[in-house]
């Protein structure tokens, strides 16, 4: 399934592959990979309330921005909540990136392989083999609670909202 008018990259339009979760959705599971390259899904965090924040590249400013802010916050949301994320970098690329930057807070997460995230979240944009930057809040019985889809990959979401929105959800 293809959708268009979405997302863009600096204006440009660009088409989104998978079908589009709405709030209330079960979430999808799916297979990422983790930095030393094990299969990672979103049943190994069942009990928990799940933050995934969908990138482009770790390696782009706007991503290493938003991941180092993740990663500042996730240690003051306490233990019931586990933040995510997952791009399309090889995972190599990822442990290289995390350990430069001190990135141990939140789990960084390869899709490279199979775009099963990305698919079945709806976030892989068709163009360029990467992920639109999108939050998804999953509840601890697998439930969407929140989605932020940021209009246009080269800004930065609203941190205020996601983290909000993931304390109340997770009660």
């Amino acid at each position: 399934m293809e959708r268009t008018g979405v997302v863009t990259a600096q204006g440009r339009p660009l088409t989104l592959l998978g079908a589009e979760l709405k709030v209330g959705d079960k979430a999808p599971e799916f297979t990422v990979l983790d930095n030393d390259m094990k299969p990672v899904g979103l049943a190994d965090f069942s009990g928990k309330t799940v933050i995934i924040s969908a990138v482009p590249s770790l390696d782009t400013p706007v991503c290493d921005l938003e991941t180092r802010r993740f990663n500042e916050e996730a240690s003051k949301l306490g233990e019931n909540i586990v933040i995510l994320t997952i791009s399309m970098d090889l995972p190599f690329a990822q442990k290289r990136w995390c350990s430069a930057h001190g990135i141990t807070q939140v789990k960084v997460l390869s899709d490279h392989r199979e775009a099963s995230f990305g698919m079945g979240y709806g976030v892989l944009i068709k163009e360029l083999r990467l992920l639109a930057r999108t939050i998804f809040v999953v509840d601890k019985k697998g439930i969407i609670g929140y989605i932020q889809r940021v209009p246009d990959i080269s800004n930065e979401p609203d941190y205020g909202e996601v983290l909000s929105a993931a304390k109340k959800i997770a009660g």
